[in-house]
């Protein structure tokens, strides 16, 4: 069984929510704690119902949640969506540890050849 069967599974529309601008910019916003959309929308410099159809596809894709304060939504992330995506990345990590590893042991092997003397 290879690694790659072994890989926590990606979840695409979690990608394909995070992958428009305004949308990465609300949750990088919402990272700093829940706030309302009118709140939001000012921030970002959005139009309200922009702003509201950007939520429902976070929210859809289960990136973030509502909770109702009086006349308004309060929105937050939920971690489990982005945990999901930091173990598919740390996946990563493996390959990128073994190239550099390899790297390594190609510079090591210049440096000693350049020690070497000449067989003339």
């Amino acid at each position: 069984m290879s690694a790659a069967t072994n890989a926590p599974a990606l979840d695409l529309e979690v990608l394909t929510a995070l992958a428009e601008p305004n949308r990465l910019r609300i949750v990088e916003l919402l990272r700093e704690g829940g706030r309302p959309v009118g709140e939001i929308a000012e921030t970002l410099s959005l139009l309200q119902p922009q702003t509201s159809r950007h939520l429902r596809i976070l929210a859809e894709a289960g990136l973030v949640r509502a909770d109702r304060r009086a006349q308004s939504r309060v929105y937050h992330l939920l971690p489990a969506p982005f945990r999901s995506l930091e173990a598919w990345l740390d996946t990563f990590g493996q390959v990128w540890e073994t190239r550099v590893d390899r790297l390594d042991a190609y510079l090591l092997e210049l440096e000693t050849q350049e020690g070497e003397p000449d067989d003339e």
